[in-house]
């Protein structure tokens, strides 16, 4: 190789290195310019203005849409029942919370591949989030996760990122309502009517306590005053049953008494309009309470699912959040709502054997 060619091939590798240098130096650059900054940049300062957020998956129209009226915070998929704005937050400062890692694919052809591609169509993998703060419209594709984060790409823009802390969507309306429905003491009920599908109605009723006798002050130098002296306490005697069948026999006053916990902290898993649901053989049970007021729950099962009505006219929020919906409960939750006669009677004895047949086969004689 002369001297001339060799210069010539110096100077090319000289020419290469430097432009890889170049884009190393220029790439390095722009990853720095973006790594640790804040998807949202403004949302944590903003958290308070937002007043709309939407989720769409798979579909042109959204599958969720939280919208807030007034004070309060409405689900429009579910006739604008009360969302869960704590849930709401939650997504909210996760959102807030992100921060770019890196840089990802800007060619649509890869978007499929992290789950960052169109969200109206049927096969979309990600979760579009878009929601309406003070400064303005923001969205974001949430895709597939990755490590603590997850992939994702911001509104109309070509260039996707990782980023972390994670994000999670869930696009189903039911998961965004206000779960919490009724919390009623047991301690609080003197009544139950209940009203079977079929056949006859019955009731528990509160037996009325009776005092024990006092334990007798003890001797003291001054005679007790009527503030000091001892009182009866009152025993709990528990429930009884209208309505017991003929040659039958209600349970203990206890085991009649409602299940302590099953009318407490009750949360529906949903809510629908009246009318999208078949209530024409329903099962009733009506609450007497020691205030006087009156809670009516009406119930049915479609399908694999447990349905109810409420009605509370002394109980204003209650009844106007329960007016025109039903509520899907837990299955034990309804079980407990809605016991049926059997289980508050004594069970009956098994039939006997007829005459001459041996109930079990005789041993075999020893030999």
């Amino acid at each position: 190789m002369n001297r001339r060619r060799f210069t010539a091939l110096l100077i090319a590798a000289l020419l290469a290195f430097s432009a890889a240098l170049f884009l190393s130096s220029h790439r390095n650059s722009g990853e720095h310019a973006t790594r640790d900054t804040p998807l949202f940049a403004a949302l944590a300062g903003e958290l308070e203005t937002v007043t709309s957020l939407t989720i769409r998956k798979g579909a042109p129209a959204p599958n969720v849409s939280l919208q807030k009226k007034g004070e309060q915070w409405v689900v429009a998929q579910r006739g604008d029942y009360p969302a869960d704005v704590s849930k709401l937050r939650k997504l909210l400062l996760a959102l807030s919370d992100a921060k770019i890692i890196e840089e990802k694919t800007s060619d649509p052809a890869n978007y499929g591949l992290i789950g960052v591609d169109n969200p109206t169509a049927a096969t979309a993998i990600g979760t579009e989030v878009a929601f309406i703060a003070k400064d303005g419209s923001h969205s974001l594709i949430v895709g597939k996760p990755s490590g603590e984060g997850n992939f994702v790409r911001r509104g109309d823009e070509k260039v996707s990122y990782l980023i972390a802390p994670s994000i999670y969507v869930e696009s189903e309306p039911r998961y965004w309502i206000d779960p919490k429905l009724l919390d009623i003491k047991a301690d609080d009920i003197t009544r139950i009517d209940y009203k079977p599908a079929a056949g006859a109605p019955y009731s528990v009723h509160r037996l009325a306590a009776t005092a024990t006798a006092a334990q007798p002050a003890p001797a003291a130098s001054a005679a007790p005053t009527a503030a000091s002296a001892a009182k009866p306490a009152e025993t709990d005697k528990g429930f009884a049953l209208d309505g017991v069948p003929a040659g039958r026999k209600a349970a203990d006053a206890q085991t009649l008494a409602p299940p302590p916990a099953i009318f407490g902290s009750v949360t529906a898993d949903d809510v629908a309009a009246v009318g999208s649901i078949d209530f024409s053989k329903p099962v009733t049970a009506v609450l007497t309470m020691k205030d006087g007021g009156v809670i009516t729950l009406t119930g049915t099962v479609v399908g694999d699912k447990h349905w109810i009505q409420i009605s509370a006219p002394k109980n204003d929020a209650l009844n106007t959040r329960a007016s025109g919906r039903a509520f899907e409960v837990a299955g034990y939750r309804y079980d407990g709502f809605f016991r049926p006669l059997e289980q508050l009677l004594v069970p009956q004895p098994p039939k006997a054997q007829p005459s001459g047949k041996p109930s079990a086969k005789a041993p075999a004689p020893a030999p």
